[in-house]
This record gives C-alpha cells, sequence and structure tokens, in this order.
C-alpha cells in the first residue's frame, strides 16, 4: 500500500472529522467522504470537503483505504465492535483520541487490519475554520508496526511535525495536554473571577490579564518555564505570599498552595543555593 495513494473515509462528521477533512484534501489527498449517524452532519461535511455523502457505512470501508472513525472518546470502542467483523482486510484504521490508544481496536491484527491513534496537539473547535491552523500543529502517532514509518511520512508529508510515542504513554501525553490548554483555561477563569472581586468587569478582567499572560507565555516559549518565573516565589517573598493565601476564597487557596509548590521547585532551578523552607511551609 503507497501512503502517497492513501484513499481517506470518515466515520464521524463533527469538527475534528471535517477539519482533517478539508486539511487533508486541501493537500491533493484522495478523501472518499463522510458517514455519519447523522446523516445532515455526514452531508454538509461532504459539501464543506467537495466529497461524497455515504448512507451507507460499508460503502465507504470498501471505497477507502484508511478509515478515521472521529467519533467521541466513548463511541469508539462501540463503533469499532459494529464494524470489525465487516470486509477490513488490508485496512487501516484510526482514531483521534487523545488519551485512548489504538489497543481499542480489539482483535485488530487477527483480522488483517491494522490500528493507529493519531491525534493533533490542537484545540479544534470550529468545523469550518480550525483546519486553516492545522498547517502549525504537531501530531502524535501510535500503533501497529506494520505502517507505523509509513503513516509518519504520510503525515509529515504535510509539512506538520509528528511524534511517535508508545502505547502506554497515551494518557500521560494527553495529561500533559490538558495542563497545556484546559488547565490554563482554569487559571484564566480564576484570574478574571478574582479580578471582578476586585471591581473590575468581566470584559475589563480580560483585557487587563491579555498583555500579562501573552507576554508570560511568549517568554516561555522562547525561553523555557524555569528561566521564566517572575513574581513573589522568584523573589522568596514569604510575606506577599501569605497576604496572598489570607484573603484568596477558600476554593482557590488549594489551588494556590500546590502551584506554589510547583513554583518552588521551578525557583529551586533557577536559584540553586536559594532557602525555600518558609514558603514550604505556608
Amino acid at each position: 500500500m503507497e501512503v502517497t495513494k492513501l484513499k481517506i473515509g470518515f466515520i464521524g462528521a463533527g469538527k475534528v472529522g471535517t477539519s482533517l477533512g478539508k486539511y487533508f484534501s486541501t493537500h491533493q489527498v484522495t478523501v472518499t467522504g463522510f458517514y455519519s449517524r447523522t446523516e445532515a452532519s455526514a452531508k454538509e461535511a461532504a459539501k464543506f470537503t467537495n466529497t461524497n455523502f455515504y448512507p451507507d457505512r460499508k460503502q465507504l470501508i470498501a471505497d477507502s483505504d484508511v478509515i478515521f472513525l472521529t467519533v467521541t472518546d466513548s463511541a469508539i470502542a462501540p463503533v469499532w465492535e459494529s464494524i470489525k467483523h465487516e470486509s477490513i482486510q488490508g485496512k487501516i484504521f484510526c482514531h483521534c483520541s487523545g488519551s485512548l490508544s489504538s489497543g481499542i481496536f480489539s482483535d485488530i491484527q487477527h483480522l488483517g487490519a491494522y490500528g493507529y491513534s493519531i491525534h493533533p496537539l490542537y484545540a479544534i473547535s470550529s468545523k469550518t475554520e480550525s483546519y486553516k491552523d492545522l498547517a502549525h500543529a504537531l501530531f502524535t502517532l501510535e500503533g501497529d508496526s506494520a505502517y507505523l514509518q509509513k503513516m509518519r511520512t504520510f503525515m509529515e508529508g504535510f509539512g506538520n511535525d509528528v511524534q511517535i510515542i508508545s502505547t502506554e504513554n497515551k494518557a500521560l501525553y494527553h495529561a500533559a495536554a490538558v495542563f497545556a490548554s484546559n488547565h490554563m483555561v482554569a487559571l484564566a477563569y480564576i484570574a478574571t473571577n478574582l479580578f471582578q472581586q476586585c471591581g473590575f468587569s468581566s470584559e475589563h478582567a480580560l483585557q487587563a490579564i491579555a498583555p500579562l499572560m501573552e507576554g508570560n507565555l511568549a517568554h516561555i516559549l522562547a525561553d523555557g518555564p524555569v528561566a521564566s518565573l517572575t513574581g513573589p516565589v522568584e523573589r522568596n517573598d514569604v510575606a506577599t505570599i501569605q497576604r496572598h493565601l489570607e484573603c484568596l476564597p477558600a476554593q482557590y487557596q488549594a489551588v494556590y498552595r500546590e502551584l506554589t509548590k510547583i513554583l518552588v521547585d521551578i525557583g529551586s532551578q533557577r536559584h540553586p543555593n536559594a532557602d525555600y523552607t518558609d514558603i514550604q511551609q505556608l
């Protein structure tokens, strides 16, 4: 099977499936089309990607070399169980879950097919816009050794950075992504809530933290997290940290304490001779 000539079909026509279908098709990859339990969404995705709508799932599988199961994480196993006894010999099956491995394709090797997880390290939020930014995303790849390197070459052909990871590390990898993405949302939520308690409107609070967050992120990306540490932990300012803990609402104190412990670890790397004992005892 020549990876450069793969025909790709999608079972599931949500944001991920539609975005990948459009992204692949813009790189002259043959996308056969979409099947979905919701006919309207499959037709919409097919129209947007200029591919085919499949009312028959078996026909999509027959017409495709690679079948992406772009359904919710909880639906991957049931969908696979419902199709794995169809004519799938020689086919490549992929899902795009960040936390689940290719192991979810039970018995796939005994059925003469091949399973992979392919995950874009990017928050896909729109069916019609997110594909434009996928060129900048790293993709992680995990699965059967038979086509692993060829699938990597295929994805790298789009210009993307591709990292092969082990089956055992899928959950850990996804946890890392959540820290970088979802937990950043949680921290911004806490910050804006606290600003509003100080009299800011919600809009003004966001405007206020924007240059702070953007500047800090730029510094982290340029120089790494250790070199980017500023603030009371970096200064070993115990009194300020104590005042923060005294004024914070109870539900945020635990978060502040746990993050401060991590900042102490970072500070210790930046200032190996510093004594953070007083902060650690707060």
